[in-house]
């Protein structure tokens, strides 16, 4: 199975220790605003810092990110006391979930990147308001488009859900047109009357 087999499905629920050493839930369409969850391979290496730093700017200047309308979540294999000194150096503003089990990757069917060399590939979900898998990306090597790939996504969320606001087109009443005489209509004119002819006389 792999992670393209959950697109079209409820997300797999996730718990796990936030960068604070809190546990963290992450339950399918409870907060009823679309998420991002995005799979990493390593705290603090350089792809891996400019994807989250990417999502931290974005959250703070694109109107498709703010606070309230999408929950972004960061997970990687790191430990919490890693998650922590990543979050504080970079100051960013979601949570960054420790999987050091990896049991969350193997759940969202995350295997190895980079044709094995890294061992787990950067991969972003995204998951509507209902808690549902639209779409999932995985570019290891190009970081840099995993926030793109989420603001295009959030995008499309917000015009399905302003299109599923607006109230159905009302039902026009069309009169059924009868016709009439009236005095405005011109009339056919009657055939004239021929007069029959004088009878001769001898």
């Amino acid at each position: 199975m792999t992670y393209q087999t959950l697109i079209g499905k409820t997300a797999p629920a996730i718990t796990l220790k936030n960068y604070d050493g809190e546990s963290f839930t992450f339950t399918p369409g409870e907060k009823g605003v679309p998420t991002v969850l995005f799979f990493y391979p390593e705290s603090g290496s350089y792809g891996c810092t400019k994807e989250a730093c990417q999502f931290r700017d974005a959250i703070a200047t694109k109107d498709t990110f703010k606070t309230g309308s999408v929950q972004i979540i960061g997970i990687s294999p790191d430990s919490v006391e890693k998650q922590k000194k990543f979050v504080e150096k970079e100051k960013l503003t979601y949570p960054v979930l420790s999987d050091t089990t990896k049991e969350t990757f193997k759940a969202y069917s995350i295997g190895r990147g980079i044709l094995g060399l890294l061992p787990v590939a950067r991969v972003t979900f995204v998951v509507d308001k209902e808690g549902i898998v639209r779409d999932a990306l995985d570019a290891t090597i190009n970081y840099g488009a995993h926030s793109k790939f989420v603001e295009k996504w959030l995008t499309k969320l917000e015009a399905e859900e302003k299109a599923a606001k607006e109230p159905a087109p009302a039902a026009t009443e069309v009169a059924e047109a009868t016709p009439a005489a009236t005095a405005e209509a011109p009339a056919e004119a009657a055939p004239a009357e021929v007069a029959p002819a004088a009878a001769a006389t001898a």
